[in-house]
């Protein structure tokens, strides 16, 4: 089913923000980061969101993790959620929305091609290996009118390196048998620039049964003429990823020996194959006037063989579970610079999803044979989804230290289900046009402090293969869970070469779903609350060095709603821990020798949503780098991951697969890990 009729408000949704400071006060930067934002016009959201922080290429090429999300837990205020479960090996997220799947509040976008999978998890973000990046953005908040699906605390950009002439490379070996090379290449010359990586990662993991092997391919192609005035291109790129799954823990398990994977997880593994696709065309269509354009295709096949117990219980704990997703879409964008005083944009999306989804159950055995037929088959979906989207925003400067900025989104949504197995067909759940206004507000008392403000609204559908997000037989209408974002803050700069900043946040909403696609569970929580304060601040020591510290408190609050007959209201949304902590120091010894210490902290979370089962999940950690320069071409960098091997774990409360034995779950994280790399620059 495809969308229909478009309101005659969309056509003038063309108009748009620019002539805002490229940068503020106390916005976390981390390294240099080029903004490419264009000379034809397009807007980077520093210059009309107040909460952005980014971390540069540089900074990310130098780290040595084994997925790309990692990189996230160097910016202020992100969780990170550690399963190492093999495919499925975490994810970041913020501004308390946690990283179980179950709402998934975080846009991603790669080169400005949304990057989501249909459950709106972030298994894109591991197609991009550092080498490639040249910076990631985070925007918190609700206050972005540019995205919406997904869009529920903010969103994360992940630009790769476009233009200039180089030959890098960066060989690694480490801990766990870890080989890693990554190849970057880039020439540019009479308006052509070419762009090719290459990425291969092989690991024996820290657990048993915990081999991995992935690598990529991208190339970027853009042609520039017209004196600049036209700029179009071609991104292409692959990824895929085979692992073993080494199972999750119980208690007397990781007691034993952490390392461990259960003889019941022996077959356990999973591959994912990921492909992107995308044309560009940037147009100056007057010297005050440009158009950005994106055309899209996504591809996500996934296959995830998983056992989750020993209890038989109907075969459930032994799943086997597969997905194919396509996305095809655009995305088109219109700058007008009307004045100094004045900026207007506006902005059309569209896109379609064409998913199927099939999930077996396999008898008991030990281990579990997934070569055998299947005991059932629980799903066998074929579903659309198509959205419509658009936006308009204005950027308004009457003073020099006064910026308002105002916007208006609306999204529209329809799909149906078809179940393989029945033939039965449903349609999407009818959400009608999604209105979310929002404003940003800033003023600027000196040139070293800034006061802001915003206020916006988001919103979460439901996605999956069947109900509740499907209207099959018996199931109840829902309609959109608005969420209600605001944000006071300052970003002050009270002496040379510190930044600081303070915020205050909070996010409401109105019928929040816990929603996990993937075995069909879902729980309404009702009305949530998400509130907290995030602090930064950085200094940096002469030209040599830098030291800085990140704190964010938060808590989520679930204000209504009952699960089994027991009421919510009271409890905390389970896996948000209470703090997230970030500190470090960076100093330039000697024109050879650089060395970096950080650390890394989050507090316990409750697993479950009844609280009952207490606590878990606390941590504190830190990285120790070294970096020696032999020439401008060659240096080799050391680290030392969990440096004081910190004994930790991902934990999750099974109410399902040990029937009622229903206990908490463990991923334990890896130990202290050394790596040694050579970077080549040629």
């Amino acid at each position: 089913m495809r969308l229909k009729a478009i309101p005659s408000a969309l056509t003038a949704l063309f108009a748009a923000t620019a002539h805002a400071a490229e940068g503020s006060p106390a916005s976390i930067t981390l390294d240099d980061v080029s903004v490419r934002a264009s000379a034809l016009g397009a807007l980077t959201a520093r210059q009309t969101q107040p909460a952005v922080d980014e971390l540069g290429g540089a900074q990310a090429a130098a780290q040595t993790v084994m997925n790309s999300w990692e990189l996230l837990g160097l910016l202020p205020g992100v969780q990170l959620t550690e399963t190492r479960m093999g495919t499925e090996s975490g994810k970041p997220s913020f501004r308390g929305f946690n990283g179980e799947g179950y709402v998934n509040g975080i846009k991603v976008l790669i080169d400005g091609v949304p990057s989501n999978v249909n459950s709106g998890n972030l298994r894109f973000i591991d197609m991009v290996f550092p080498l490639e990046l040249e910076s990631i953005e985070v925007v918190k908040g609700g206050a972005d009118p540019r995205y919406g699906l997904h869009n529920i605390g903010g969103n994360v950009s992940l630009a790769t390196r476009q233009g200039g002439n180089y030959s890098d490379a960066r060989f690694t070996y480490g801990s766990f048998n870890t080989r890693e090379v990554q190849v970057a290449l880039g020439r540019a010359a009479e308006g052509w620039t070419q762009n090719y990586f290459v990425a291969r990662q092989t690991s024996d993991g820290y657990r048993d049964h915990d081999r991995s092997e992935k690598y990529t391919l991208a190339g970027k192609w853009f042609y520039t003429a017209d004196a600049g005035r036209w700029t179009a291109g071609l991104i292409a790129r692959t990824h895929h990823l085979d692992a073993e799954e080494p199972g999750f823990l119980t208690r007397s398990e990781l007691d034993a020996r952490r390392t461990q994977s259960p003889a019941r997880n022996a077959n356990d593994g999973g591959e994912r194959s990921m492909q992107q696709l995308s044309a560009h065309l940037d147009v100056q269509l007057a010297d005050d006037l440009s158009l950005r354009n994106i055309v899209y295709l996504n591809s996500y096949l996934d296959e995830r063989r998983i056992t989750f117990s020993s209890f038989p219980y109907y075969n459930l704990p032994r799943q086997q579970r597969q997905w194919d997703e396509t996305q095809t879409g655009g995305l088109s964008t219109l700058t007008w610079r009307a004045s100094p005083q004045l900026s207007l944009e506006g902005g059309v999306n569209v896109e379609h999803q064409d998913n199927e989804y099939r999930r077996y159950t396999y008898r008991y055995s030990l281990p579990t044979n997934f070569a055998a037929s299947p005991a059932a088959v629980l799903n066998n979906d074929h579903y659309t989804l198509d959205n419509l989207g658009g936006y308009v925003q204005a950027v308004i400067q009457p003073t020099p230290a006064l910026r308002i900025t105002p916007a208006f989104r609306v999204d529209k949504f329809e799909g149906e289900n078809r179940a393989m197995l029945t033939g039965a067909r449903a349609d999407l759940q009818n959400y009608g046009w999604i209105r979310q206004p929002k404003l940003n507000l800033s003023y600027t008392l000196d040139p070293a402090l800034e006061l802001y403000a915003s206020w916006g609204k988001t919103f979460q559908i439901l996605t999956g293969a069947q109900a509740p997000a499907y209207l099959v037989s018996g199931q109840t209408a829902w309609g959109p869970s608005m969420n209600i974002s605001r944000e006071v803050g300052a970003k002050w700069q009270p002496w040379a070469g510190a930044n600081l900043g303070l915020a205050l946040w909070q996010q409401n909403a109105s019928d929040e779903m816990a929603n996990l696609p993937s075995v069909s569970s879902f729980l309404d929580l009702g009305a949530t609350r998400r509130r907290g304060l995030d602090f930064q601040f950085s200094q940096l020591i002469g030209t040599r060095g830098r030291i800085w510290f990140y704190h964010t408190l938060q808590k989520a609050t679930v204000l209504s709603g009952s699960a089994a007959g027991m009421p919510l209201a009271g409890s905390e949304v389970f896996s948000t821990p209470r703090h997230i902590t970030q500190l470090g120091a960076e100093y330039q010894l000697d024109e050879r020798w650089g060395v970096s210490l950080q650390g890394r902290a989050q507090g316990d979370y409750y697993i479950y949503t009844q609280l009952a089962p207490g606590k878990y999940g606390g941590y504190a950690v830190a990285d120790l780098s070294a970096r020696y320069t032999w020439s401008p071409q060659v240096s080799v960098d050391f680290q030392v991951r969990n440096l004081l091997d910190e004994k930790y774990e991902y934990v999750w409360y099974d109410s399902v697969f040990w029937g009622a034995q229903a206990q908490p779950m463990f991923a334990p994280a890896p130990g202290r890990a050394a790596y040694v790399s050579l970077n080549l620059k040629m």
